[in-house]
């Protein structure tokens, strides 16, 4: 194999990407508006939701539950009457009404049972359905406060101070942004080396490079540096502006050593993408094959729930795909600043993994080229 052969065919590559506005475009939403969207529209996160808080007992207990409830998760609470609850929330004003009835904290101090009402916009499903269970746990959090702390000689010996690690808001949006970035460079590195086979193909140049002193191991090679190079300056470019600097997400650990890992991703990722385009003869059957191997790839790799959720044959298969080491690698350096004592196994599986993946793509290529 010659540098130089590879280096030409690679720009060559790179030349007939720049013609493609589509692609182009797809690119740069993927690694901007795409993870800006991702980040900002978590479904399962609550933010800024509206309540409306009927104190019929106004007590110290009634007042401190109100305090309670504060930003980013809900907007200050509104103090309202019993009779303005209703057109409030007929008009969508609130989301949760929150209804404390008179004589509240008397009651609770004397042994009693009472009860608080909350009224739900179910219309508002996302957060009606996320936001009723944070209600609840504030209320009941500050009510059993009060009640150890009014009653004399309940007082536990022991108590359970609860501190998050890596993520103290417990911000899904960081998470989000990251992983969307990772998901995004599995899927870019597949569809990019792989459409540029296809439209080798389908423009007959691949004849052209047949004909020329030039082998399948430098035309490979040549597809998968160019656009694993793209894919790689895309995801520094989205890390660095989008993710660390618009969505103002802390990154703990070396982007160095990041995109030296994502580098030996890529080269699987690529790899797989030629494997791919060798098996598929157009570009609509391309485009099946995708959605039959990116969605496994992506929803089963950790990036979306944890690994430990799944089923352990499931784990045990994923583990044969290159970006679960990748997410597992990423979380390790990006989330919890790890240094490559701590990521060295996701490393070297990686290596393992794009090898492996490099010979069998190749030895598909030439045998398509036969």
């Amino acid at each position: 194999m010659r540098p130089g052969t590879i280096l030409h065919l690679g720009i060559k590559e790179l030349r007939g990407l720049m013609r493609d506005p589509a692609l182009i475009g797809f690119i740069i939403y993927a690694f901007t508006i795409a993870v800006y969207t991702e980040a900002k529209a978590v479904p399962e996160t609550l933010n800024n939701a509206p309540i409306a808080i009927v104190d019929e007992d106004n007590s110290p207990l009634s007042r401190r539950i109100g305090d309670s409830f504060l930003a980013p998760y809900f907007k200050r609470p509104v103090m309202i009457t019993a009779k303005d609850m209703d057109d409030r929330m007929d008009a969508g004003v609130d989301t949760f009404a929150l209804d404390i009835p008179p004589n509240f904290q008397s009651d609770l101090i004397a042994g009693g049972a009472p009860v608080i009402q909350l009224n739900v916009d179910a219309t508002r499903m996302t957060q009606a359905f996320s936001g009723s269970g944070y209600v609840q746990s504030i209320v009941t959090a500050e009510v059993s406060d009060f009640a150890r702390t009014s009653t004399a000689g309940d007082t536990p010996d022991v108590d359970l101070a609860l501190r998050s690690r890596f993520n103290p808001e417990l911000n899904q949006m960081w998470f989000a942004s990251v992983m969307n970035v990772i998901n995004n460079v599995t899927m870019l590195s597949i569809i990019l080396t792989g459409t540029a086979l296809i439209r080798e193909r389908e423009h007959g140049t691949i004849e052209h490079l047949l004909v020329m002193p030039v082998s399948p191991a430098e035309i490979m090679l040549a597809k998968v540096w160019s656009m694993g190079l793209v894919v790689f300056c895309a995801t520094l470019f989205s890390l660095v502006i989008m993710v660390q600097g618009l969505l103002q997400v802390p990154i703990e650990g070396s982007l160095v050593l990041f995109m030296a890992g994502a580098v030996l991703h890529l080269l699987a990722t690529t790899a797989m993408g030629i494997a791919l385009a060798t098996v598929a003869g157009s570009m609509p059957q391309f485009g099946l094959l995708l959605m039959l191997v990116l969605l496994p790839l992506q929803i089963l790799s950790g990036a979306t729930t944890p690994r430990e959720s799944m089923p352990e044959v499931i784990q045990t298969i994923m583990f044969a795909a290159p970006n679960t080491h990748f997410i597992l690698m990423a979380q390790g350096i990006l989330y919890r600043g790890g240094g490559f004592s701590v990521v060295w196994p996701q490393f070297l599986w990686l290596g393992v993994i794009a090898a492996v993946f490099f010979g069998f793509s190749l030895g598909g290529f030439r045998r398509s080229l036969r």
